[in-house]
This record gives structure tokens, C-alpha cells and sequence, in this order.
């Protein structure tokens, strides 16, 4: 399949490679240019601007935030200038469910489709072509995206046909791994503080009652305090902390604990934490307990 693909950060680029291991025709285009040579010693193409990786039956992208998005789509040669009639978007983006609705019936679409398609994984699993695709859109549109979607992850999850559903469902399980973050380090923090290795402590949760992989991935990270380099970071979950409350909002949802992590993640970046990983939300709580 011939691939547009825009955006080559830590999971763009992955996923971008692993397109191109499966046999895909894929043209690459990023603002910092160089990003692209990796692939491009691949085997991939490099778009000068965002019309040539258009040229393409399907574009997708892969986003920091809802504004690098539009301007992509909405800019002078963007997306929904030069994307072909009949070719599809796939956006990958994190972005909030009020802009997916957007893209979903802009009437300057014209015959263009529009395919939600976040992924769960951090760059580890993109790399590994180990993602979880959250899909929504028209039946045939996602069945003609399938080979993609294999391509990059272990398996894909249809949520109907419209494509904000998938994004409100990236956003609430976004908001779950933040949750698990802050109440894990609580908890790390509580046991530390009373003496116990926490180590063996999460050893013992994660061989009983708390198998599942963000309790292992999580819990290993805020004990080594491994936090650089990010693999998602904590801007970008604040981010996502704040679409999720203005999805709340929208529907009108209380989400208390959105609130409660919203703050952790003001309080990291008003102290340094740009360039940490999210889990590094965990520090408050250590250092809130007295703990080095």
C-alpha cells in the first residue's frame, strides 16, 4: 500500500519502520528534517512538505496534540487541501474526542475518509510492532486499513463506525494508566516509608493480585526512577489529563481523580519536570513522604 506517514517522534518513528518491514511504500514527512533519515536509509521516501507525503492512498498521522493536528490538516497545503479523493486519514494522534468529531464531518472533506486510530504502547512496543490499536470510522474504510494496522501492533479493537469513540477511549485509558501511576506510588511510598523493600513489595503485587503489564512497566520505572529518556512525556500527559476532564465536562462526567493527577503533573512541571517521563508524577509522593 502506498503510506503517507506525518510525524516522527519516538512512536512515529516505529511505527513509520515497521510499515516499511512489511512491505509498504511509505513517504515520511517531519518538521525537523533529519528525523527522517533513519527511514529513509530504510527505504523510505522523504516528503519535502505535507502535499507529496499526501500523494499517497493513505496518509497518516502521528501527533503531539490537537494544534500540531490541525495545523497539519487545516494549513495552507495540508491534509485536507491535497489528501486524493477516495484516500484515507488515519489519525494515530492523541487528541481530544471535539476535534476528531471535527475531522469526522468537515464538509470540505469532500470524498476523503477519516479513520480514528490512537494506539496503546509505549515506544518500546511501537518498536516492537506490539501496539494496541483503538479503531473507529466507516467499516470499510478500517477494513481496507487493516494491513496497517497489523503492521504496527498485536491487535486492533473496533469501536463503531464513529471515530470519536476510539479517541474518547484512548483518552479514558490514558487517564486509567495516570491513575495506576499516582495510586502505585502512594502505595510505594507508604511502604517505603514503614521500612519495607520496595522492590520485593512490587514483586509480590505484580505475582498476585496486580499481574497486569502497567503495574510491572510503571512500578519498575518509578522504583529505578528511570525517568529520562522520556518514553511519553509529562506534558504530553498533562495534556491528556486535560482532554480527558474536557471530555468529562462535555458529557458531563465527574472525574474527581483527573483532578487529583491534573495537579501532580502541574506540580512536576512547575519544578523542572519538562523532560521527564510522566511517571515521574511518582517523585511527588516520595518526596511528600519524607522519602529521598
Amino acid at each position: 500500500m502506498k503510506i503517507g506517514f506525518i510525524g516522527l517522534g519516538n512512536m512515529g518513528i516505529a511505527m513509520a519502520a515497521n510499515l516499511l518491514k512489511a512491505g509498504h511504500e511509505v513517504t515520511v514527512y517531519n518538521r525537523t528534517a533529519e528525523k527522517a533519515q533513519p527511514l529513509v536509509a530504510q527505504g523510505a521516501k522523504r516528503a519535502d512538505d505535507i502535499a507529496q507525503a499526501c500523494a499517497a492512498e493513505v496518509v497518516i498521522t502521528m501527533l503531539a496534540d490537537d494544534h500540531a493536528l490541525e495545523s497539519v490538516v487545516y494549513g495552507e497545503k495540508g491534509v485536507l487541501e491535497c489528501l486524493p479523493k477516495g484516500a484515507i486519514h488515519i489519525s494515530c494522534s492523541t487528541i481530544s474526542v471535539a476535534l476528531s468529531e471535527k475531522l469526522a464531518s468537515d464538509p470540505q472533506r469532500a470524498a476523503q475518509q477519516f479513520v480514528s486510530a490512537p494506539v496503546f504502547g509505549r515506544p518500546e512496543a511501537a518498536a516492537a510492532a506490539k501496539l494496541f490499536v483503538v479503531t473507529a470510522g466507516h467499516a470499510t474504510s478500517i477494513d481496507k486499513c487493516q494491513p496497517i494496522f497489523d503492521a504496527i501492533g498485536q491487535r486492533t479493537f473496533r469501536f463503531g463506525d464513529k471515530p470519536s469513540n476510539a479517541n474518547l477511549v484512548k483518552l479514558s485509558g490514558n487517564f486509567l494508566i495516570t491513575s495506576v501511576i499516582e495510586s502505585l506510588s502512594e502505595a510505594l511510598a507508604l511502604v517505603g516509608k514503614g521500612g519495607l523493600d520496595q522492590r520485593e513489595y512490587l514483586e509480590f503485587l505484580t505475582s498476585t493480585l496486580f499481574t497486569a503489564p502497567v503495574y510491572k512497566t510503571y512500578g519498575n520505572l518509578v522504583i529505578e526512577k528511570k525517568f529520562q529518556p522520556a518514553g511519553f512525556l509529562a506534558p504530553l500527559g498533562l495534556k491528556d489529563v486535560r482532554l480527558v476532564l474536557q471530555a468529562g465536562e462535555s458529557l458531563r462526567v465527574s472525574l474527581p481523580l483527573a483532578d487529583l493527577v491534573r495537579n501532580r503533573f502541574l506540580t512536576l512541571l512547575a519544578n523542572g519536570g519538562e523532560s521527564l517521563d510522566w511517571s515521574a508524577i511518582s517523585q511527588i509522593s516520595a518526596r511528600d513522604a519524607g522519602l529521598k
